[in-house]
């Protein structure tokens, strides 16, 4: 055991929650008092293990030595602000306390406010704890997400020494109630930054954009001094699957990116053979726990599988239950009398940047003037694209009417930042409440905000018949598109602060309601969500609809990815997997009440423009081409 700590991370859907949890069953299987926890906005732990565990520690009831714990933001958020608000309740009128609950109303607070329960377990402070746990794995968000957690020690330290400098009150509270926070949070940094005590473990498949993302995310950490790093290579393709064409292909990609891998990630590496069914429940967790202790020394074609499920043979009545006519998916697509904005969603690793780069061009090729465009952190348009996407719309060469643009948050926040404080100085508000909102505007949850407002900048733009959103994973959607509401409640605290009206503020507040009422049209816009068919990625799908729904915002399409075409399954393994496929889309279809578009898993990845226009042809069927 090279730590107590251990973090997992990588590109969404390459399998970090399955070997978190694997990881974590394979200690406790060999004596250690093992805490799993995770701080994932859209956890699954419970679907992982099969039982509720919730925003306590929880002990696992089927695996002796195994608790869990899932990190509930908003549930944290109101832990944090009772504790910051309480001190001050005894010695602050009831207006005073008002003005600084109103100010701890924002997205700011819940971010912090999941940190600092996380940290609760990275820093000990002589609180008698229940279990004292040998080993505490961390299941985190996928890498973008992560890495914005693991500076927050960082950036939080400069907020409150900025703030105390200044009005002595930050988004997250005064400074004068978190002093303790501040040093909890170095105290957790530098817990981070012990190779001692603290292992990195990331997870990731033999395909070229998790390399890359690994390999950004590696250096990430390296810039914030941390350094003790392992990889696991998950879904390599088993020797059971090669004697099946579409397999045999793939397997011969992940051969040229295991080589890659060996020779651009340097470190500790492990590998794990896709299995045949998912990874969930006792049984196979505890198979892929006994995995993980020989799978350093084993290479992936001497791991034999043990099949879970038995093959169907009426694949084509299975289909005939839960296709969609392409009529009604081109409805959802395609603009009409309005523009058409379309909302990819989904859980990290699903295909959302593919699927929407195929849309786009799709879109593109029949004269509709397209852009397609990211908030999302760790953003990959261009890998997929196969060109170089900026921060600024620019045209896709070879597609005449294809513009694609990568919303950079740090450089949306300084913009965003800049625009706000000018506009305040031209009103002439005074200098101390000046002062106030740069101080709050330096916060961390400023990028998010911001990269929102320059998408709601391009989604007011005049011009485009069609806008293609391809956004971060699910619970980062659903956050981001809570903030224009959330905003709207620190832009009424920065006009408390400046005891002068704002007609800006008003206009924002406006722009806002626009935006989230375009969201609620279907005539205008099409939620999208994309999965595969597996249990994981549609719970996480349909909870995602139906916080939405509470917003007035519903499902206009399901895109269900990598599905193995029935002509394809001529092996007991690959049969075995569509046979699983076959039961999760009979329940997509049960779930969401929206037209489903099916897209093949294919022998190699989607990349550039000529595969991009080739798979959009064959899921919208040829059309003719006006450009």
């Amino acid at each position: 055991m090279t730590g107590r700590y251990i973090f997992f991370s990588g590109k969404g859907g390459v399998g970090k929650t399955s070997m978190a949890c694997a990881t974590a069953v394979q200690h406790a299987m060999q004596g250690r008092r093992t805490l799993i926890v995770t701080t994932d906005p859209a956890s699954n732990l419970a679907d992982v293990f099969e039982q509720p565990i919730g925003h306590h520690v929880t002990p696992i009831a089927a695996i002796d030595n195994l608790w869990a714990m899932e990190i509930d933001p908003d549930q944290a958020t109101e832990e944090y602000k009772a504790r910051a608000l309480d001190p001050i309740r005894a010695v602050f009128p009831p207006q005073m306390v008002a003005v600084v609950e109103e100010q701890m109303s924002g997205p700011c607070t819940s971010e912090v406010a999941a940190f600092d329960r996380f940290t609760d377990f990275l820093v000990v402070d002589g609180t008698p704890q229940p279990v004292s746990f040998d080993v505490i794995i961390f299941d985190t968000a996928p890498t973008g997400h992560t890495i914005r957690l693991l500076e927050l020690p960082a950036e939080w330290t400069r907020s409150i020494e900025l703030a105390e400098r200044g009005s002595g009150q930050t988004c997250i509270g005064p400074t004068a109630t978190i002093q303790a926070a501040k040093i909890k949070y170095e105290q957790a940094l530098a817990t981070l930054r012990d190779a001692q005590q603290t292992e990195f473990v990331f997870v990731l498949q033999p395909e070229a954009i998790s390399i890359r993302e690994t390999q950004r995310a590696i250096g990430e950490l390296q810039r914030l001094e941390m350094n003790n790093f392992r990889l696991i290579v998950n879904g390599v393709i088993p020797p059971a699957a090669l004697e099946n064409s579409l397999f045999a292909a793939r397997a011969q990609m992940q051969q040229r990116y295991l080589a890659t891998i060996a020779s651009a990630l340097p470190y500790p590496m492990q590998q794990m053979t896709l299995f045949d069914g998912e990874i969930k429940g006792k049984q196979r967790l505890e198979q892929v726990a006994h995995r993980l202790d020989g799978a350093a020394a084993t290479s992936p074609e001497s791991v034999t599988m043990t099949p879970f499920a038995q093959p169907t043979r009426n694949g084509a009545a299975h289909h005939a239950g839960w296709s969609t006519p392409l009529p009604d998916i081109l409805a959802r697509i395609e603009p009409n009398s309005h523009r058409r904005t379309i909302f990819f969603a989904g859980k990290g690793g699903v295909g959302k940047t593919v699927i929407s780069c195929v849309t786009a061009v799709w879109l593109a090729r029949r004269g509709y003037k397209t852009l397609l465009l990211t908030t999302d952190p760790a953003a990959h348009l261009g890998d997929v694209l196969g060109v170089a996407v900026g921060d600024t719309p620019t045209q896709v060469a070879g597609i005449d009417q294809l513009w694609a643009v990568n919303i950079d948050p740090k450089r949306a926040a300084e913009q965003y930042k800049a625009r706000i404080l000018d506009d305040a100085r031209r009103r002439g508000r005074p200098e101390g409440a000046i002062q106030v909102m740069a101080e709050e505007l330096d916060s961390p949850c400023t990028e998010e905000m911001a990269a929102f407002d320059q998408f709601i900048d391009y989604a007011a733009q005049d011009g485009w018949d069609a806008v293609v959103f391809d956004t971060a994973p699910t619970g980062h959607t659903l956050r981001l598109l809570e903030l224009p509401i959330e905003w709207s409640k620190q832009i009424d605290v920065k006009v408390f602060a400046s005891v002068d009206a704002s007609a800006a503020d008003d206009y924002a507040k406006q722009r806002f309601g626009q935006v989230i009422e375009m969201m609620r049209d279907p005539a205008q816009s099409t939620f999208a969500f994309v999965l595969y068919p597996e249990t994981t990625p549609i719970v996480e799908a349909h909870r995602a609809a139906q916080e939405l729904a509470t917003v007035g915002i519903h499902p206009g399409l399901v895109a269900a990815n990598f599905v193995i075409p029935a002509e394809a399954a001529t092996a007991p393994f690959v049969q075995a997997r569509r046979a699983m496929q076959e039961r999760h889309l009979a329940e997509i279809s049960e779930r969401f009440a929206a037209p489903m578009l099916t897209i093949p898993l294919l022998p190699q990845e989607v990349r550039g423009i000529e595969m991009l226009t080739a798979l959009g042809e064959q899921l919208f069927q040829p059309t003719p081409v006006l450009a």
